[in-house]
């Protein structure tokens, strides 16, 4: 009886536990309302909890297997268990992610979850083409479906925070961060930052708390894309006029679209890091945006404003980077190291650190988290779900519709399906590796599928493969430089006896999957190693070229745009790269994409963008040299932004205006014939751009303003109506109002950013 009478009062015991810890928690009522959650979760946290939610780390150890006994990893472990780790990135995989998050929830004082970020940038396992190939779809509904693919995948995997999409317009294909981004308009800059953000995420923010949605980051807040010279980490300098109607607004169209977090970047703007502006973070994001997610810094950008000359030491640099807004310290160790001193200290109120765990606990609270610490936890739906074919087959798709038919003078493609004679020439056409892109931590090597495994699947040609040299002569790496092969020759015979022998060639050259992408910058944009001469080699045998390139970046190429008589842009196109590429080439898709970026003739004309000013002399007026020009080549661009061919044709006519006066605040109707007048069923972007004639301040000579992805059977017309309203027609002022001026507004509707068809409207 007496062991009895034991283990029943400890049962009754364990009961009052649970019961006393139910009422410690009142956090945890779900009928409560997640802003009343939130305070009665804080009015328990110690100073030192509330600043561990504001730092995040890295993967540190073999999170399944022992505790670490030294070194930083020990440090960073005793952190998570006392309570101060908010987040974690890199961890990933439903056993790692569990491990982590039981030691958060199950030994923590207060059991607060931790939200797991992954750079998940174009897919997870199963890859999506690059962002910039995306862009090139113009196909806002792929976009949000291959964002979807990624949440699908990475929720899987017991990640729940992407830190994508990266918004930053930039002209400056020199800089290597241009792939993962959406190019150079901040209109459609605009329209993809919606798209992706309610792909990851949902389209309302009550969709953030199903199981196969994540919470979306945009960065890099703000103005990275600018760095002078395409320079990775470099200074920017740019005008507010910049700032506010270029750089700004696909941030302020991630906002509207719900983006649950920003990062900021790591360049100076007015002489300030972007970490450290309470203009960026306080006054327009915080303040006039009302944003109400959390702000993360990017990789110890707090710790840099040291190497900046903007702060003394870590204690300096994290005062300033609070007091900025700046709400999650990533990697800098600096928070959790002198946050709770500088607010004992009174250097730092500790309402602003309460403002910023307070912003981390919604995002946390909106993923369901405290409801269900594992949701992102079930091993049988991460079976499932990654590399399934329905994700393949989207992913398929996407890549299909990025790529771009930059040239085709002598009817070389589509291929035929049989009774041709084919040589496949370039390293990177048996590559299945290099297609994978950049960004693509998550992914297996050597999983895409090559060029020569997709054109193989057309077995009723004569298909010969030669390598022609190698276009990197050590293995690539994400973090290493490459070495390029500037010397070995060597297969160059083989590859030029297979073309003699061809009806056609095609040649795989281009860029090597990391040569673009973070710490990429170039100075030259032509193809690396001894590809450019490979190419002429080829050529002089057989000038019956497909040259299919494979870059994360604009290229130029002005040889080969003289030269070559069929040119393919094919991006870095993810896991099915070569079916897509295959399918393109024979023509079972017919190609749509047109160019997010301009295509320089040479680097020097970098940056160069479609959206330019006037200036004051840009005709050859007066026959002299005194004009805006370059004295040894045309200052247009090889390939302008909107670019991009078919192969059938479409034709414009009947371009019509509703009305030729228009009052502030009317629609203005804009409608225009289009016929397929070619032999192919085909797809056509109709892009309109407007040029404010005579405003308060310089306006561009042309701006995009409005385009749709139509459908034409060959033959059919279809009537194409975008309308422009006082969001179209305006533009930000130097200290961020919105103007809205009367005058005359020129409008161009077209296949491209560089003709079409033209009439005017005035606005009263």
């Amino acid at each position: 009886m007496k062991n009895k009478k034991i283990i029943i009062t400890g049962f009754f015991s364990l009961i009052t536990i649970g019961t006393m810890n139910a009422q410690k928690k009142p956090h945890l009522d779900k009928t409560k309302p997640i802003e009343e959650r939130i305070s009665l979760l804080m009015k328990e946290m110690t100073i030192e909890e509330k600043v561990g939610q504001m730092n995040q780390y890295n993967g540190f150890w073999e999170v399944t297997g022992p505790a670490p006994k030294t070194g930083n990893a020990e440090i960073k472990y005793k952190h998570l268990r006392d309570g101060w780790v908010g987040s974690m990135l890199t961890v990933r995989g439903v056993k790692e992610v569990r491990a982590v998050q039981k030691i958060a929830v199950e030994e923590t004082r207060l059991g607060i979850p931790l939200i797991i970020g992954f750079d998940v940038i174009h897919g997870y396992k199963t890859l999506s083409p690059i962002p910039l190939a995306e862009a090139a779809s113009w196909d806002l509904e792929a976009i949000k479906k291959s964002a979807q693919i990624a949440a699908d995948e990475a929720s899987a995997s017991g990640i729940n925070w992407t830190f994508g999409p990266m918004v930053d317009i930039s002209r400056d294909a020199r800089w290597g961060r241009v792939m993962e981004g959406a190019g150079e308009d901040p209109y459609l800059g605009s329209k993809i930052a919606t798209a992706r953000v309610k792909g990851f995420q949902g389209e309302t923010k009550a969709d953030l708390s199903k199981v196969n949605t994540i919470a979306a980051c945009a960065k890099h807040f703000a103005a990275y894309g600018f760095a002078e010279a395409g320079l990775e980490y470099n200074t920017v300098d740019i005008s507010n006029a910049t700032l506010y109607n270029t750089v700004l607004p696909p941030f302020k169209a991630a906002n509207d679209a719900g983006v649950r977090t920003y990062m900021n970047s790591f360049n100076i703007l007015n002489g300030i890091p972007a970490t450290g502006s309470s203009f960026l973070q306080r006054d327009i994001l915080k303040g006039k945006w009302k944003f109400d997610g959390f702000v993360i810094t990017d990789w110890a950008s707090i710790k840099e404003m040291v190497s900046h000359g903007f702060a003394k030491d870590g204690a300096e640099a994290s005062e300033k980077a609070v007091k900025a807004g700046s709400d999650m310290d990533m990697e800098s160790h600096l928070y959790v190291k002198e946050l709770v001193k500088l607010v004992k200290d009174g250097k730092v109120k500790e309402a602003l650190v309460d403002d910023a765990v307070r912003r981390i606990l919604r995002v946390k609270f909106e993923l369901g988290l405290f409801d269900d610490p594992y949701k992102y936890c079930d091993e049988a739906r991460e079976k499932a779900t990654i590399g399934n074919k329905a994700n393949n087959d989207g992913v398929l798709d996407m890549a299909k519709k990025s790529i771009v038919l930059l040239k085709n003078d002598k009817n070389l493609l589509p291929l035929k399906k049989s009774g041709q004679k084919i040589a496949l020439i370039g390293a990177l056409a048996n590559d299945k590796n290099s297609p994978l892109g950049s960004w693509r931590i998550a992914a297996d090597d050597n999983t895409a599928v090559s060029v020569l495994e997709g054109m193989q699947q057309y077995k009723n040609n004569q298909l010969t493969f030669e390598k022609g040299a190698d276009v990197v002569v050590e293995k690539q790496s994400f973090k290493d430089e490459l070495v390029f092969n500037t010397t070995d020759k060597s297969g160059f015979e083989a590859a030029k006896k297979v073309a003699a022998n061809a009806d056609v060639v095609v040649m795989v050259l281009g860029e090597i999957g990391f040569q673009s992408g973070e710490g990429r910058s170039r100075t030259n944009l032509d193809l690396p190693g001894v590809q450019q001469e490979l190419l002429e080699e080829i050529y002089k045998v057989n000038p019956n070229i497909v040259l299919v390139l494979n870059n994360g970046r604009p290229l130029a190429l002005p040889w080969a745009a003289e030269h070559i008589p069929a040119i393919v842009e094919a991006w870095h196109l993810g896991t099915q790269t070569g079916n897509a590429v295959a399918q393109v080439l024979y023509g079972d898709y017919n190609p749509s994409g047109k160019l997010p970026m301009s295509f320089p003739r040479n680097v020097g004309q970098c940056p160069i963008y479609y959206n330019h000013f006037n200036t004051g002399r840009p005709n050859n007026s007066d026959k002299n040299v005194f004009w805006s020009h370059y004295t040894d080549v045309e200052k247009t661009p090889q390939f302008p932004f909107g670019f991009g061919l078919s192969y059938t044709t479409f034709d414009y006519k009947n371009l019509k205006i509703n009305k030729t006066a228009f009052a502030k605040g009317e629609a203005v109707k804009v409608s225009v014939e289009v016929t397929n007048s070619g032999n192919y069923d085909g797809k056509e972007v109709v892009q309109l751009y407007i040029h404010d004639v005579a405003a308060s301040l310089a306006r561009p000579v042309k701006e995009l303003k409005g385009f749709e992805l139509i459908e034409l059977k060959k033959g059919e017309t279809k009537t194409v109506t975008l309308t422009l309203t006082d969001k179209e027609l305006g533009f930000f002022d130097n200290d961020g109002n919105y103007l809205v001026e009367p005058g005359t507004f020129k409008i161009m509707v077209g296949g491209s950013s560089d003709k079409g068809l033209e009439g005017s409207f005035e606005l009263e």
